[in-house]
């Protein structure tokens, strides 16, 4: 799937993701339950490369 960004867009959803994830590091440290915790460690990894990936992307300004 492809789609184009404006360069505040993509700003606002790399915040935005950004936030969800440190979210989520504390929710890991502070899950005991084994099960539970390896689905948040998989759903950590996901958005970790989605950042990754957003991060290293190029932005393309939209003209209207």
């Amino acid at each position: 799937m492809e789609f184009l960004l404006s360069t505040e867009e993509h700003q606002l959803l790399l915040d935005i993701l950004e936030q969800r994830h440190r979210e989520l590091l504390k929710e890991i440290s502070h899950t005991d339950h084994h099960e539970f915790k390896q689905a948040l460690r998989k759903n950590e990894k996901l958005l970790e490369s989605i950042l990754t990936r957003l991060r290293g992307a190029s932005v393309q300004e939209l003209r209207t």
